[in-house]
């Protein structure tokens, strides 16, 4: 799965990569986790419009958002089959942008060691993305909170089945696109499923790069530098209350 990453590119460098329409409004994160906003790209007539997304895909038919935090991540094997699905990855596909994220190695048997991954050359990338809006549940339901009837916009990373840096750490990575793939995959009119569904590859081992990290992160209310700097996993690693 993927259930925490990094976006530390400035909003100026992300139009650079991206070629986005315009400046995204973005503050650098190094630990962003479910519920929180992400930021993505989907498709508009003027071009590659930035957007920010609530992290758990809240279906438009959904009577609570609350349903939002269990769909994170979506398996790229059964997109076409789970209802919370089907429709946006026929009609609502979008980019989620990252420069790292992290992944929890068992180690011990019940341990885990936080691994963060980012390419070698620490460029930012794309996840394959779905969203959705959601507009307070089936309409005529007067008791659905007053700020939860404004439109939500969320969305969900797909996954799937890791490469050979990742396998040893996880069953499951995110599924990261190559440029040259970003437009097929935003264009809504595009309603070929299989030639969409074989984008979603694990990506080259060789590109991504992998080092262990303090249990610093584990807390999703922490942030900055420290989540992402490596540590020697040689001896037992100091832990510390940062609640």
């Amino acid at each position: 799965m993927c259930g925490r990453f990094t976006l530390r590119t400035t909003p100026s460098e992300l139009v650079r990569f991206f070629q986005l329409v315009r400046e995204p409004d973005w503050t650098p994160r190094y630990n962003i986790a479910p519920t929180q906003p992400v930021l993505g790209i989907r498709h508009s007539a003027a071009g590659r419009e930035p957007v920010l997304f609530h992290w758990g895909l809240i279906p438009s038919w959904a009577e609570d958002p609350s349903v939002g935090a269990r769909m994170i991540n979506a398996r790229a094997e059964t997109l076409t089959a789970r209802p919370a699905f089907r429709n946006a990855f026929r009609h609502r596909r979008c980019l989620v942008l990252a420069d790292g994220f992290y992944e929890w190695k068992k180690r011990n048997g019940k341990d885990k060691q936080p691994m963060f991954v980012q390419r070698k050359d620490e460029r930012p990338f794309a996840f394959a993305g779905l969203w959705e809006r959601w507009t307070g549940g089936p309409a005529g339901r007067d008791d659905t909170p007053v700020d939860h009837r404004n439109p939500l916009e969320s969305c969900t990373i797909i996954t799937t089945e890791p490469n050979k840096l990742l396998a040893p750490i996880h069953n499951r990575m995110p599924a990261i696109l190559i440029p040259d793939t970003y437009d097929m995959w935003l264009d809504p009119d595009n309603d070929d499923l299989p030639s969409l569904q074989a984008l979603l590859r694990p990506y080259p081992s060789e590109e991504l790069m992998a080092h262990a990290v303090s249990k610093f992160v584990n807390n999703p209310r922490n942030e900055g530098e420290r989540c992402v700097q490596p540590i020697s996993t040689t001896g037992p690693e100091k832990t510390f209350d940062f609640g």
